[in-house]
């Protein structure tokens, strides 16, 4: 108990600076209102039973976290698979305070236990993975809840912006709420979320989630964002200078059971 109290007031800690630093910028909503994304990577090892996960997720995982509270959970494979390949998983939490209590809550129902058993009990010499990283994230001021998408055929683009400084990616993050927002959805590159990283590797970034129909939609909403007047203005002002000083994205697509 002591060591959970710990690991709240620190978490807490960091996502207050989070907050206030955006609040200072963008206005005074309270932290209550924007949600915590868990966003987790699973790399398999060469030739797992990438079912065994999926099987944990879809039987035992998601239904606890619904049970829960915690509703919208994302799982994702790679548009183009890798090798070793990949594994995605988005669960978005409405609080801090939720995404602790969560995993107690987890430890003592009874239907997890039994639905997690057979992921529980895979022997250390078909390990799925080595590790898995997770990072978690505060939603901007500007986009405080998850957008879910249509349950139609669609790809998700997930992309992350590396800063210099924590300077830098705060700047970065005002000028999505400087003008931003609109053009995506102009472009019709639909934001699911966008996150502050304040946990994980890699760090000052930021992460944001995009979806479209197709690969096809998503390079011509591109097209129109670049192309977007309101881009032009924002892009060649000074004070977003230096905001970003590495890029990365990946391209993926939804497990028939991913609630997004």
């Amino acid at each position: 108990m002591q060591r959970r109290k710990f690991l709240q007031s620190s978490i807490a800690a960091t996502a207050g600076t989070a907050v206030g630093t955006s609040n200072a910028i963008t206005g005074n909503a309270p932290a209550a209102s924007r949600e915590i994304y868990e966003w987790r990577e699973y790399e398999f090892r060469f030739g797992a039973d990438q079912s065994q996960l999926e099987n944990y997720f879809k039987t035992a995982l998601i239904p606890a976290l619904n049970r829960a509270g915690v509703k919208s959970v994302g799982v994702f494979r790679e548009w183009r698979a890798s090798d070793p390949a990949k594994f995605f998983a988005l669960i978005p939490y409405g609080s801090l305070e939720q995404r602790m209590t969560v995993h107690e809550k987890l430890k003592a129902d009874q239907e997890y236990i039994k639905n997690s058993a057979a992921y529980n009990g895979i022997p250390v010499e078909k390990a799925l993975y080595s590790r898995f990283t997770s990072s978690l994230m505060l939603a901007f001021e500007g986009w405080p809840a998850i957008t879910v998408p249509s349950a139609t055929p669609r790809v998700f683009e997930l992309r992350t912006y590396e800063g210099y400084s924590e300077e830098a990616v705060t700047r970065k993050i005002k000028m999505f709420h400087d003008g931003e927002f609109p053009i995506f959805q102009r472009a019709g590159l639909n934001p699911v979320f966008f996150g502050d990283v304040i946990a994980g590797d890699k760090l000052p970034r930021l992460t944001y989630l995009l979806t479209c129909e197709s690969m096809e939609a998503r390079d011509k909403g591109w097209t129109a964002f670049i192309a977007d007047p309101a881009w032009k203005k924002l892009v060649g002002d000074p004070q977003y200078a230096n905001t970003i000083s590495k890029i990365s994205n990946s391209f993926l697509v939804p497990a028939a059971y991913s609630q997004v």
